[in-house]
């Protein structure tokens, strides 16, 4: 499933966001609260200031998130909030005026999943805001590779409460090929994705479309896309691979 919010849900969704009409929300499951300006890319994309997904930011102009993030609202009802802890206060709250889902993007099976978000003002960096860095175009992410993610999502599968303030988690890179044997019956893990994961830790509803960082570079290694549950011990987290999407990512950023 998804890992955006909203009520509890079936298992199998992308990583939903918290308003959405069933996806569960995602927080961080087996994970610690960041520390003030911790994770100063982290965007929290808000429906009348309720947190449905997360998001990084790119540029003064550009904001990314997963493409399943991007269908349910039109740009003139949400908002996004940057340099905060807390995802209903503090930073800068900032509207947008136009969101571009990639080309492909595949519903079914959450591929090409991202999207990017023009802000209709431009954003500065600061202590607690700064862009990410892009990993080079066709880059891929080793076996065992340590990354971090980042979210509002929930802490536990199945409750529908988020966190207020910011969550992380380190997990490991699962390799691809294992992650599709283990998802053969839930998806298809394509060149796409990538999973990630360590007992106990991963993303969950409400995290959807936030950062997985590489832990000892910062430098942006996917986004939170999907998965079966929450820290299951047979399922990894599912994630948008960003190595693959740079040259569109610089194409078409504002």
């Amino acid at each position: 499933m998804t890992k955006l919010i909203a009520s509890l849900a079936l298992a199998l969704f992308p990583a939903l966001s918290i308003t959405a009409a069933l996806p569960q929300a995602d927080e961080i499951v087996g994970g610690d609260e960041a520390a003030s300006a911790q994770f100063p890319s982290q965007v929290a994309l808000l429906f009348e200031n309720r947190l449905f997904c997360g998001g990084v930011a790119l540029n003064p102009k550009t904001l990314m998130t997963a493409g399943h993030c991007s269908q349910t609202y039109s740009a003139n009802e949400v908002q996004a909030r940057f340099g905060s802890n807390v995802y209903n206060s503090g930073g800068t709250l900032v509207n947008i005026t136009s969101i571009l889902t990639h080309p492909d993007y595949n519903a079914s099976i959450v591929d090409n999943d991202i999207s990017l978000w023009t802000l209709d003002e431009p954003i500065e960096e600061s202590d607690t805001i700064k862009f990410i860095t892009l990993p080079e175009q066709g880059s891929d992410l080793a076996e065992g590779e340590a990354t971090t993610v980042s979210g509002w999502g929930t802490t536990t599968e199945g409750v529908s409460s988020l966190p207020l303030n910011l969550r992380f988690a380190d997990i490991s890179v699962v390799a691809r090929d294992t992650c599709s044997t283990k998802y053969e019956k839930q998806g298809t893990i394509t060149e796409n994705m990538f999973c990630a994961a360590d007992p106990g830790k991963d993303s969950c509803q409400g995290d959807s479309g936030g950062p997985i960082v590489v832990k000892n570079t910062g430098v942006l290694a996917g986004l939170v896309s999907w998965g079966n549950g929450c820290a299951r011990e047979e399922f990894p987290g599912v994630y948008s691979r960003i190595g693959n999407y740079v040259s569109w990512i610089n194409e078409n950023k504002s």
